[in-house]
């Protein structure tokens, strides 16, 4: 019989540590858990608000996650996916507010509707495909299509003011959407287990060094940054969710599966408006199509953000160049993270993915007036005055080796030692809005004979569709009813 994990080291605290602590503690209450964070306060690299986009990615809007083939079909797979991890993030969020882990859903989630947006006659065609498509779906059953102007102006009027009336568009409209603030999602989480005397919590602490022992568990060397003193901390049980820098960490551990990934770091950019006027105008979060070579997390948007409360509204990210794994790293994280094992397949995804350096050399190379020029796509009334740059998150791109060739995996990868005892998230979209989903992957992958047997039924009171399918319409609707309520999204 698989023996439980008693004592847990999580490092880094994001939305992932977060989301696992809770997981843990509810299926094994006598479990340590040690979180360790580099930075001095909470969820303030990956999960906070200006470095992550905040969509909660429920595929509502986002093109890329339905490809078209070179017949025209549309793929809608990949969506219905991560729209049915979305709504198990729901509903384990709604649990966190029924316990008393999260006092208001308003400290970190806003209904705000999702839309997509085109123009031109080939792209108003794919996203007719793709609403035609989707909307046979329960999940999406309640979406909206229009190639009316007037009708999309009722949606979102900044999209279309000064817009050729005879320019072919066509746009899809979500109204259950959200705005996610995941650092604030973040915080609230830790407070409530703190509170409860669930977790210990250590920030200004870095782990320098994971090494197995001989008896099967790992020593986590952590340097308290602040005294600059060193302390050993044993676990049976680790887990790396440190967003970008995990690679690094995950190499330390010296455990063979992470011998066949590597990364490539990619910096974003956001346009932010200071006109509180136009600000007030536009209220939704509106998806288009990436350019040829655009890495996921660069899928431009026109976002309505509410970030401490304020109203804010972005437009990117635009990529930006950086040796960089976390926006608080280091200039050396690219070059430490290149190994001998590692650098022929690194060098071959760079040679078979010149579309992608083609696309960031001349991301790095937009000046301001151009960044604004690409905004007036979506927002064609722009003024270059009404908006200004702010730098977002910092995101690596991982590269797996296949046989020798080095394969861009798009999306998030859980690498995890053959016995379970140590795993790391990898990996940028759809991140933390299907966090829910991706923790519980950690712990099938890790402990799948618990996860069958004593922890199932503990799931499913903090998640009641576990083991249910969201293709069933009965169950869409009564998991959204208790949800919506809950998360007061409707």
């Amino acid at each position: 019989m698989e023996k439980q994990p008693q004592e847990v080291v999580l490092i880094g605290a994001g939305i992932m540590s977060a989301t696992l602590s809770i997981i843990l503690k509810k299926l094994n209450p006598e479990i340590k858990i040690s979180v360790f964070e580099k930075l001095d306060k909470i969820g303030f690299e990956s999960s906070e608000a200006f470095n992550n986009a905040g969509t909660g990615h429920s595929a509502f809007c986002e093109l890329n996650y339905t490809p078209q083939d070179k017949n025209g079909n549309v793929d809608i797979a990949k969506a219905i996916d991560i729209a049915k991890q979305f709504e198990t993030s729901k509903e384990f969020w709604s649990y966190l507010i029924d316990n008393n882990y999260i006092s208001s859903p308003e400290n970190f989630l806003r209904k705000t509707p999702h839309m997509s947006f085109v123009w031109g006659e080939n792209d108003v065609n794919f996203l007719r495909k793709r609403y035609e498509a989707m909307s046979k779906h329960p999940l999406f059953s309640d979406m909206e299509y229009s190639e009316d102007i007037e009708q999309i102006k009722t949606w979102a009027p900044l999209i279309v003011n000064g817009r050729d009336p005879k320019e072919k568009v066509a746009a899809t409209f979500m109204e259950i959407g959200t705005d996610i603030n995941f650092g604030e999602l973040t915080r609230e989480i830790f407070k409530g287990l703190q509170n409860k005397g669930e977790v210990t919590l250590e920030t200004s602490h870095e782990v320098t060094d994971v090494t197995r022992l001989s008896n099967g568990k790992w020593a986590v060397k952590v340097k308290d940054l602040k005294s600059g003193n060193s302390k050993p901390v044993n676990a049976d049980f680790v887990f790396i969710g440190a967003g970008g820098g995990a690679i690094l960490t995950l190499q330390k551990s010296g455990i063979p599966e992470s011998k066949n990934f590597g990364g490539f770091p990619v910096g974003g950019q956001w346009l932010i408006c200071q006109n509180k006027e136009v600000i007030d105008k536009h209220f939704a979060k509106v998806y288009g199509k990436a350019q040829l070579g655009a890495p996921p997390m660069s899928v431009p948007h026109l976002d309505t953000r509410v970030i401490d409360g304020k109203k804010s509204l972005l437009f990117g990210p635009f990529a930006v160049f950086s040796t960089k794994f976390l926006k608080e790293g280091s200039n050396l994280d690219l070059f430490k993270s290149v190994k001998l094992g590692n650098v022929g397949f690194l060098m071959n995804c760079g040679l078979n993915n010149m579309d992608l350096t083609k696309y960031l050399i001349e991301q790095v190379l937009l000046s301001k007036e151009k960044k604004v020029e690409s905004l007036r796509d979506y927002l064609p009334e722009a003024k270059l005055e009404d908006w200004f740059e702010q730098t977002a998150g910092q995101r690596v791109q991982v590269i797996e080796n296949q046989g020798g060739k080095g394969v861009l995996k798009f999306g998030t990868e859980i690498v995890a030692a053959q016995d379970g005892s140590i795993a790391a998230l990898l990996g940028a979209s759809p991140g933390a809005s299907t966090s829910v989903s991706a923790m519980i992957n950690v712990l099938n992958k890790c402990f799948p004979e618990l996860m069958k047997n004593q922890w199932n039924e503990s799931i499913k009171t903090m998640i009641p569709s576990f083991g249910k399918d969201f293709n069933d319409a009965t169950l869409v609707a009564e998991s959204r009813a208790k949800t919506n309520t809950t998360l007061k999204i409707k």
